[in-house]
């Protein structure tokens, strides 16, 4: 069935009015990921510097017809060598976006972070899908079912400090996030059910701001009013949650890829809790997702800057 995306449509809309945000695209050197990123320049939406071995960036392009004519090349002899020299663009102040081109994510993920010379901050990167899913009104955040693998407690105060962060980049008129397990009570015989009570002890404490905060909730409790009801549930969260924060990767890999491939969902992907916003796209990402994660990361962007403006004021 055809699809209008309506969602993400209004992301790119938004993005249109934004400078192009300078992105360091390591390692493009496939047609999918050399395009996506030329895709992305054309709409505006971000600057490219095209970081990898510059014949075989010329090769592709020539070979797929891209035109990559007045694009930034810093060459790099192989992929390990350009994920660090685009973690340097950064460092040097000329990015303010990573993406991944052809390379393992791992390789990326490796540069950046590096102790010394990556983009650590006080905050544990993860990752977020953003989906837009046909069926359900709201934009959907999901965390984390790319990068912590089993993520401790305190893992997860970073992982949805790091979604609430990235809701109100995506203005979310109120960011309200459902911690989820396979109950809506606390059974202590359920590590994941505790840890949800406790994490929304946290927000009550202000040890995580910016959201409202449920938990434990069973997905069907998280999205679904009609289960809400049945089960009288009184929560500001249960059955309208933008984010979804699940127990381990495991889950949320299952959770999104669910999503996508049962309920037509596409799934925008993000990582969060460096110092700059991480694009990570797959080979298998339609047009409209790639150019979506892209829009998302320059949103990102665009939002710390105006928060550095305030700062600065």
């Amino acid at each position: 069935m055809e699809r209008t995306h309506e969602k993400y449509q209004r992301l790119l809309d938004f993005c249109r009015a934004l400078p192009p945000t300078p992105t360091a695209v390591a390692h493009p050197c496939d047609e999918s990921s050399l395009r996506g990123a030329i895709d992305a320049a054309r709409l505006g939406l971000i600057a490219p510097i095209l970081v990898g071995p510059r014949a075989r960036i010329e090769a592709v392009a020539k070979q797929f017809d891209i035109d990559i004519g007045g694009v930034a090349i810093e060459d790099a002899p192989y992929s390990q060598a350009s994920a660090m020299r685009a973690v340097e663009l950064v460092r040097e102040g000329k990015a303010e976006a990573l993406m991944k081109g052809s390379l393992h994510t791992d390789e990326l993920m490796a540069a950046v972070v590096r102790r010394e010379t990556g983009l650590r901050t006080a905050r544990r990167v993860s990752h977020c899908f953003v989906m837009d899913v046909p069926s359900y009104s709201e934009t959907l955040i999901v965390s984390d079912a790319a990068v912590n693998i089993a993520p401790t407690m305190e893992d997860k105060v970073d992982i949805i400090q790091n979604a609430i962060d990235l809701g109100h980049a995506l203005r979310f008129s109120e960011v309200r996030v459902a911690i989820l397990s396979a109950m809506e009570t606390v059974n202590p015989k359920v590590p994941s059910t505790v840890e949800a009570g406790a994490l929304c002890k946290m927000a009550d404490r202000g040890q995580i701001t910016g959201g409202v905060l449920d938990g434990p909730l069973a997905l069907d409790n998280a999205i679904s009013l009609e289960s809400v009801k049945i089960k009288k549930i009184d929560s500001p969260v249960a059955g309208r949650a933008n984010v979804l924060i699940v127990p381990d990767l495991e889950a949320g890999n299952m959770l999104a890829k669910s999503l996508s491939f049962m309920a037509g969902a596409d799934a925008a992907g993000i990582v969060l809790g460096a110092r700059v916003p991480i694009i990570l796209t797959s080979r298998a990402d339609s047009v409209t997702t790639r150019l979506a994660s892209c829009g998302i990361a320059a949103l990102v962007a665009h939002t710390r800057r105006e928060a550095a403006a305030k700062a600065v004021v």
